[in-house]
């Protein structure tokens, strides 16, 4: 199991949003073109006609000067007129026709591009949640193979300091090649932390965490095989860090089926990982988009921008559906997918969520 596979993982490369934009912006701009000569040349039309018929009014004047001799004349005149007239229905029509053809062009584009857009923001919130979940399934796999390490399983066996000295250089060492954890615990079946990693940093032997929620699951895991996936919180023993622990049961023999003696968690160093993953989405400038991690309550954990993590809750419309996108009141686009899991990490109903600036 390799220790940098979360860390290395690349975001999934979306398809380039330049193009569908520039291709939607041609269209409009060549249509707004369109839309601007069909106006202006029903407006000369309507001025050769507006001429027309002022011709034709001062034909029929003069005709009816000369009496007798112009009424010929007075009836080509009056024909000219009512030509004048019909070409002038025709170019108002025209003008009518093509600007509404034209405005509907333009709004079937944009919305279009909107969905575009929109699908395109769904895959990017897709490509968030998974990457952290392709993490954080190495993460429930190391803490199920270190709780069979025998320096792990001697000491919660039998605590005796030299046991207890030589399970925390054993953390230490695994902590010095996986960078991404904060410490690791050994704790004994009553919550009181026997053993750690970093004890010249975290001054944790002794404490008991017994009323923390991971804690108390874990020590009903029914296998060696199984483990416990918590929150992210705010972890005051490691100094208030951001941190998802997670915890394998300790069993005799290192075992799967072995008898409890004891848990092992490991505090996975949340912000500075979940951060990278956020910051890496590809959203372009121009989206003015914050992209988000948010837990089952819509809590968020984790933000391109870096704000309220932890604090602020979103409202999120899923209206029944595990992924999409829909715009708020004020225009603002917010698209989102529920969390796919990954092998055996079946997620903890996290989303990913993108929220893009009018």
């Amino acid at each position: 199991m390799s220790a940098a596979l979360g860390l290395k993982a690349k975001p999934i490369a979306a398809e380039p949003a330049e193009d569908d934009s520039d291709i939607s912006a041609l269209i409009n701009r060549l249509t707004a073109e369109v839309n601007q000569i069909a106006v202006d040349k029903t407006k000369a039309i309507q001025q050769i006609t507006n001429q027309m018929k002022m011709l034709a009014l001062n034909a029929l004047i003069e005709s009816s000067r000369a009496g007798a001799q112009g009424a010929g004349f007075a009836v080509v005149a009056q024909e000219v007129r009512g030509v004048g007239q019909q070409v002038e229905t025709i170019a108002r029509e025209l003008e009518t026709q093509l600007t509404k053809r034209t405005g509907d062009l333009v709004a079937s584009i944009d919305r279009m591009s909107q969905r575009s857009r929109g699908e395109r923001m769904v895959d990017l919130s897709l490509n968030a949640v998974e990457l952290i979940d392709r993490n954080l399934y190495e993460r429930t796999c190391d803490v199920r193979w270190w709780a069979t390490d025998s320096a792990v399983v001697d000491c919660a066996a039998s605590p005796a300091p030299a046991a207890v000295t030589y399970a925390s250089q054993r953390l230490g060492v695994i902590l010095g090649a996986y960078t991404v954890y904060l410490d690791l615990w050994l704790c004994d079946l009553d919550g009181n932390v026997i053993a750690n990693g970093r004890a010249d940093r975290f001054r944790v032997v002794g404490q008991n965490i017994a009323h923390t929620k991971w804690f108390r699951e874990a020590r009903t895991l029914r296998s060696g095989d199984d483990y416990v996936a918590g929150d992210v919180e705010n972890q005051p023993l490691l100094g208030n860090a951001q941190v998802a622990t997670y915890c394998a049961s300790v069993r005799a023999g290192g075992q799967a089926n072995g008898t409890p003696i004891g848990v092992l968690a490991i505090h996975f160093d949340w912000e500075p990982q979940a951060r990278a993953i956020v910051q890496g989405v590809r959203v372009g400038d121009s989206d003015k988009a914050r992209v988000l991690l948010v837990d089952s309550n819509f809590r968020v954990i984790a933000a391109s921008d870096g704000q309220g993590i932890l604090s602020e809750r979103i409202s999120l419309s899923l209206n029944g559906q595990r992924s999409g996108f829909y715009h708020d009141r004020s225009g603002t686009m917010i698209a989102f997918h529920a969390t796919p899991g990954y092998e055996t990490y079946r997620g903890l109903g996290w989303y990913g969520v993108i929220i893009c600036g009018a």
